[in-house]
């Protein structure tokens, strides 16, 4: 059983989830119910109610991730999920928001070509429009990822991921927001960029 801690966003899933308040999704929407049943055998729903009893509103994220995976056998990736969603549920986070309080968007597009020449193109669209170069272009890494520096602590990743047949899955991460108010514009953003991208774009 892994550590119990707060998805990474430079290595978790970045598909993009459906529209909800603030113009970004919440948890729910990216995984149903009938999974988190399948996965955990109970519903959202059930474990809601288990977490108020146990007066989990006035608990920190780690503290319920953690009651879920020792006093329940909670898989912790599972048990972030449904963490994250309680802590939607009951105003406790926005959609968007990290444990620090921070927000993020993440959009992904699949796209014809190979892993390394979608990231090269990805990136070249990225400081074509932010004026940024990548702090590291980790091409052979196990998730490529490019990595830009924005103002105000603020940053961008790329990242690419083969689909087999020819394609790959390229992703725009937008972290470490200050505020939450426009995020379906941030989000709109992001997705106008990947349309930007062509692996013939970069030799």
């Amino acid at each position: 059983m892994g550590a119990v801690g707060e998805q990474d966003t430079g290595k978790q899933d970045t598909r993009t989830h459906g529209t909800g308040s603030r113009g970004v999704g919440g948890n729910a929407d990216g995984i149903g119910d009938g999974a988190v049943l399948d996965a955990t055998g109970r519903s959202r729903d059930e474990w809601f109610a288990l977490l108020d009893e146990a007066g989990a509103t006035g608990w920190k994220h780690q503290a319920i991730a953690s009651w879920l995976v020792t006093e329940h056998g909670v898989d912790s990736w599972w048990a972030q999920g449904v963490t994250v969603g309680y802590e939607q549920a009951r105003g406790i986070r926005l959609p968007g928001q990290r444990q620090d309080g921070t927000f993020e968007v993440s959009v992904t597009r699949t796209i014809a070509g190979d892993v390394e020449p979608a990231l090269r193109a990805l990136a070249a669209v990225v400081t074509a429009q932010t004026g940024v170069e990548p702090l590291a272009l980790n091409l052979g890494a196990k998730y490529p990822t490019a990595r830009f520096p924005l103002d105000g602590g603020e940053f961008l990743l790329a990242s690419a991921s083969a689909r087999g047949a020819g394609k790959t899955s390229i992703g725009l991460v937008r972290g470490r927001m200050a505020h939450g108010d426009d995020l379906a514009g941030a989000k709109q953003t992001l997705r106008s960029w990947l349309g930007d991208v062509t692996v013939d774009a970069v030799g």
